[in-house]
């Protein structure tokens, strides 16, 4: 089992950015795929990026493709989300989450998750 940690969110205007980090505990962080997802009120929890196990394929959602980038650095056992040029439609919380197997765009084949950082972006 990895247990995860969001950290880095906060509040920030229109137009600026944010980097999210994600800490997981165990020993085998490099055989997990990892994924970014957030939730804002009132909706469902929406995919923003994922990355393979070895950070060679990223994979993002429409709404974030050109502005957010995930990385991973595994002799830290972190996954990282660059927020750039951000709305205040991007505002929500933010959850990381791990996955045994491949990378996926449903939270429902993720098998661990963070508690959430919340992100707010003013105008």
């Amino acid at each position: 089992q990895v247990q995860l940690v969001e950290s880095g969110g906060g509040s920030v205007q229109a137009g600026g950015s944010l980097r999210l980090s994600c800490a997981a505990s165990g020993r085998t962080f490099s055989s997990y795929a990892m994924g970014w997802f957030r939730q804002a009120p009132g909706k469902e929890r929406e995919f923003v990026a994922a990355i393979s196990r070895s950070g060679g394929f990223v994979h993002y959602g429409d709404s974030v493709k050109g502005r957010f980038s995930i990385s991973r650095d595994n002799t830290k056992n972190t996954v990282y989300l660059q927020m750039n040029s951000l709305k205040p439609e991007d505002t929500a919380v933010y959850y990381c989450a791990a996955d045994e197997g491949l990378v996926s765009l449903t939270p429902l084949s993720y098998d661990y998750w963070g508690q959430g950082t919340q992100v707010t972006v003013s105008s």
